[in-house]
């Protein structure tokens, strides 16, 4: 509470309540009112949560093989677990989104027997595309996290455990894995957050998330800041549930090995 009363602190607190005060007094917020803009709002913001949270699960599914391949797999297997982190975090999202949608999502059409496949329903839409750019973004950065704390969990632990007798799975069920994940959950907590940043790329291939949905108010009725700054509020609001989240993970997350 004393640290509150810090007078630069209250100036700051000061200054952010009359900010507030004079956004919602002086701007035209009259547009939140209309039936459609609270659906696409509504629709934008849940579309942006989950597709936040597939890719995520997703990615660290891919994630985690390939951080072992390349700190303890064959050649064989580390060499491409290393090619594909590297052309994932050598080129922007927005090209390799581009290129899924664009690029393989326009072949789809020409082959007749995708087109009447149980799949075409959905390899027609624009999600999909969306989720797998996102998703191999997530595997390939955090795939070299990965990598790296994997190799640093103490050898001397593995040894011990092998010397027991205990079965490779299990031990790196119970021993390799929770430490390696819980070296990366500071990391992987900003990685979330910054994931959600690139969230508002699948507006450019037609996805409706947030973002897409204030330049729909832009467009329609030529109000340019009120959209930006709810866009930005939710944002801000997402972002500190997501540290929320992770710090509560951190604090369960078993720090040894059970």
């Amino acid at each position: 509470m004393r640290a509150l009363l810090v007078p630069r602190r209250l100036i700051m607190l000061a200054l952010a309540v009359a900010l507030v005060l004079w956004c919602a007094v002086s701007l035209r917020w009259d547009w939140l009112g209309n039936p459609k803009y609270q659906a696409l709002i509504m629709q934008g913001i849940w579309n942006t949560v989950w597709i936040l949270a597939v890719t995520m699960v997703l990615g660290m599914l891919l994630a985690i093989p390939l951080g072992l391949a390349q700190a303890v797999g064959p050649w064989y297997l580390a060499t491409p677990a290393r090619v594909f982190c590297g052309v994932i975090r050598g080129t922007p999202l927005l090209l390799q989104l581009w290129l899924l949608y664009y690029g393989i999502g326009t072949l789809f059409p020409s082959i007749p027997w995708i087109r009447q496949s149980e799949l075409w329903p959905i390899l027609r839409q624009a999600w999909p595309y969306a989720v797998l750019a996102l998703t191999l973004s997530v595997a390939g950065y955090e795939g070299e996290v990965m990598r790296g704390a994997f190799k640093g969990v103490p050898h001397g632990q593995l040894e011990a455990a092998k010397a027991m007798g205990m079965p490779r799975f299990t031990i790196f069920r119970r021993i390799w894995l929770p430490q390696a994940l819980h070296r990366v959950l500071p990391t992987l907590g900003g990685e979330t957050v910054l994931q959600m940043k690139a969230t508002p790329l699948v507006a450019t291939i037609t996805v409706v998330d947030i973002y897409a949905v204030s330049s729909r108010v832009r467009q329609d009725t030529f109000i340019v800041y009120e959209p930006l700054l709810l866009l930005a509020v939710v944002y801000m609001a997402i972002a500190a549930l997501i540290v929320l989240l992770f710090k509560w993970f951190e604090s369960r997350f078993p720090n040894k090995a059970a």
